[in-house]
């Protein structure tokens, strides 16, 4: 379940499977907060208009009772504002970690920690 939210959701961008994946009460946590089960969409929507050519890997899992670290990489094109910075045409690769929560075979809690200075590095945001 874990890998499909990454394959289906983000990478073929089948929105209409979040009901299948996600609680009621589901929650995502970044850096920014924490938000409701509605910024999953949005969040992947964005994504895939920001980052063309978007491809993520999983590239390992690990996994305990309800709850699973997905180890995962981040490929496209930066054409859209990401983390405040516009569109540079750029290439993205980067990587990020996930724990997601799961109750009932239903995501509960996603939280994901990216590699933010790597990514802002390929942007130029920040000096390499």
């Amino acid at each position: 379940m874990a890998r499909r939210l990454y394959e289906e959701i983000v990478n073929e961008g089948r929105l209409e499977l979040l009901d299948d994946f996600l609680a009621e009460d589901a929650s995502r946590s970044t850096g920014s907060g924490t938000f409701g089960r509605d910024s999953f969409a949005s969040h992947v929507i964005d994504l895939r208009k920001n980052v063309t050519d978007l491809k993520t890997t999983v590239t390992d899992i690990v996994a305990e009772g309800d709850r699973v670290v997905v180890f995962w990489r981040i490929q496209g094109v930066h054409s859209g504002e990401v983390w405040g910075v516009p569109g540079t045409g750029n290439t993205i690769d980067g990587t990020s970690i996930s724990l997601v929560t799961f109750r009932d075979g239903k995501v509960v809690d996603y939280v994901v920690t990216p590699d933010r200075l790597t990514i802002l590095q390929q942007l130029g945001a920040i000096p390499a």
